[in-house]
């Protein structure tokens, strides 16, 4: 199974011009044979604590058609980030889409504390199959949370995703966290974070993949927009940037 972590700039509040990036680094993800692509957390809205309310969709919203087309015609699985809406309440979620299926809302079930008075929790514990890995999602600070790796385990999961934004100044915490939760769950693990300001933060970059023994093998940059992909067959890794 070939998956690909996205790391992108996104510019605030603005979701038409989110998913134009959304989609180049799909298709990024298809010419590279990626079985699936995750991006960071709320990636089309950029996280915006402050204006999810106002910019919560669901997955339904016809603006993402086009991923599911690409997902379709493709067969590949992509995960984004948005704020959504259920009996008037707002989720950090992320919406997965996967070929020729209904879409999924995975909502962020820990919330960081400050989170609190804008989101609810979700309450609906997911993990993905494919033929050869059980992929589990998280949403940033879920990764501190035992619970959360708990249920990855007992389900089997191989692989932990977590959507993330990461600053400067909690980035290198971020890293030791997740290196920790692939050694000692031995779960081939990957983190999708941001570059550039979003909410309020200088945001990290370092999108970054560790091994079942919690080893880094494949890091991006601090500033720049790319993808990077892991083959769990060949273990090869492939990086693509702007």
């Amino acid at each position: 199974m070939r998956i690909a972590i996205a790391q992108i700039e996104a510019i605030k509040g603005n979701i038409e011009q989110n998913l134009v990036t959304h989609l180049k680094w799909i298709k990024q993800a298809v010419q590279n044979n990626a079985d699936m692509v995750v991006f960071p957390e709320l990636s089309l809205t950029g996280y915006e604590p402050d204006l999810a309310e106002g910019l919560a969709s669901n997955q339904e919203d016809i603006r993402f058609d086009e991923i599911q087309h690409l997902s379709d015609k493709n067969g590949i699985t992509i995960g984004v980030g948005l704020p959504t809406k259920a009996d008037g309440d707002t989720f950090v979620s992320m919406i997965i889409f996967q070929a020729n299926k209904k879409r999924t809302t995975y909502s962020k079930q820990y919330l960081y504390p400050p989170e609190a008075p804008i989101f609810k929790a979700g309450k609906n514990p997911l993990v993905l199959k494919f033929d050869t890995e059980i992929v589990a999602p998280a949403i940033c600070y879920e990764a501190s949370n035992k619970a959360h790796c708990e249920f990855a385990k007992q389900n089997n999961a191989t692989i932990y995703i977590a959507s993330v934004l990461s600053s400067i100044n909690g980035i290198d915490a971020e890293l030791k966290k997740l290196s920790n939760i692939a050694k000692n769950n031995k779960l081939l693990t990957f983190m999708a974070n941001y570059v550039g300001k979003s909410g309020g933060y200088e945001c990290a970059g370092k999108s970054s993949i560790w091994n079942e023994k919690g080893e880094l093998i494949g890091q991006l940059g601090a500033k720049e927009d790319g993808l990077i992909i892991y083959d769990t067959t060949s273990r090869d890794i492939i990086t693509a940037t702007k």
